[in-house]
């Protein structure tokens, strides 16, 4: 550990996670629009930041949606469906989960969500016929909200946080008879739908490997509730043959891994508004949390004027990002200022980074420029 707005853990490459068979990317495969996303150089920003290379995983553009959520909702509504009308879990793909979702007994799904989960798990409800409900705390902008409506879904507001946004979206599915929910936290009691999120999300880091063909130096991952960086995590210390530094970003207002990293266990924290709103959770999921403990190299906060700062520098140079993306940029430089962390990631001027661009500016608008 260095200091309170930052944390090292050096030996953290060197731990490998347990991993089994993921069935996600075939099953990908088989949805409407299916492509890789675009892993873009950026040579600007390299140089800048004094690395050899810098890339961007740009999630703008994830299956007709602009955001990487889909890729875990889709492969979680697969595997929860297949499982309820006896689905071989291998041979999952969308025309099977149509000509079998009667089977299944599902009449609904739903969801609590900051933005772009609630759309993805929308978007699946309406491709298998059924409706969505989905739950939203304070601070998702309109035109968040907007876009799940677009998807058919009915949006329910909760007032205050997240944490108690999917507090009500549990007890919704648990009075609405043939109500699926479909979260991407875990709790005591409810762990198969979140870990199958989490391996949906690993086909962004296949597609990595795959499109680098060499391993780089540092992977820098957003952290709302830790379900992508759990499956970053848990790919690159189990899957992959390569062993990235991985840099963690949260919110400073929502630092609630940065938090429990420090405290040593598992910690909520009070969250307050954010523009980075997908990454405005109090509390880690619990099935995340001993992955990242474990396998996270270093993990910052930033400021909300950093976040919005680097989303105007990325779309200037051509990467469609809203705040949560645009959180890596921020939280890298800060990693990069501060010596002992940068050591600890390994960074030099032969360094190849990548940050994982979760979402397009039209997913998360940025305040003044949302109305």
């Amino acid at each position: 550990m260095l200091n309170l707005a930052s944390y090292a853990a050096p030996e953290a490459s060197s731990w490998r996670a347990p991993h089994g068979p993921n069935g996600a990317t075939d099953f990908h495969r088989s949805l409407p629009g299916y492509g890789q996303s675009a892993l873009v150089e950026v040579p600007a920003l390299a140089e800048q930041l004094g690395v050899a290379h810098l890339y961007v995983k740009d999630e703008s553009s994830r299956l007709g949606l602009p955001a990487f959520k889909i890729l875990g909702a889709s492969w979680a509504v697969a595997r929860a469906v297949g499982e309820r009308a006896d689905l071989d879990a291998s041979a999952l793909t969308l025309p099977k989960l149509i000509a079998h979702i009667d089977k299944s007994g599902v009449k609904a799904f739903v969801a609590a969500t900051d933005g772009n989960h609630g759309r993805a798990v929308a978007r699946m409800a309406k491709l298998l016929g059924r409706p969505a409900f989905i739950f939203i705390p304070d601070g998702v902008t309109q035109a968040a909200q907007d876009a799940i409506k677009s998807e058919g879904a009915t949006v329910i507001h909760v007032p205050g946080s997240y944490d108690g946004a999917v507090e009500s979206a549990n007890a919704q599915a648990l009075s609405q008879p043939g109500a699926l929910l479909i979260q991407d936290t875990s709790w005591e009691g409810y762990q198969d739908i979140p870990a199958w999120i989490v391996e949906g999300y690993q086909t962004l880091c296949a597609e990595i490997d795959e499109q680098l063909g060499s391993a780089p130096t540092v992977v820098v991952v957003p952290v709302g509730v830790g379900s992508l960086a759990e499956g970053v995590t848990r790919y690159y210390r189990g899957q992959s043959s390569f062993t990235p530094a991985l840099l963690s970003v949260e919110p400073e207002v929502a630092a609630c891994l940065l938090e429990s990293l420090h405290a040593g266990a598992l910690t909520s924290v009070e969250t307050y508004t954010s523009i980075m709103a997908g990454l405005n959770c109090g509390t880690p999921s619990a099935s995340a949390w001993p992955i990242l403990q474990h396998g996270i190299t270093g993990a910052v906060a930033v400021s909300e004027e950093d976040a919005a700062d680097a989303v105007h520098e990325l779309n200037a140079l051509g990467v469609d990002s809203g705040p949560c993306g645009g959180a890596t940029l921020a939280g890298l430089r800060n990693a990069l200022a501060d010596p002992g962390l940068r050591a600890a990631l390994g960074v030099d001027a032969s360094s190849t980074v990548i940050l994982i661009n979760t979402e397009g500016f039209s997913a998360n608008p940025l305040p003044e420029e949302s109305a």
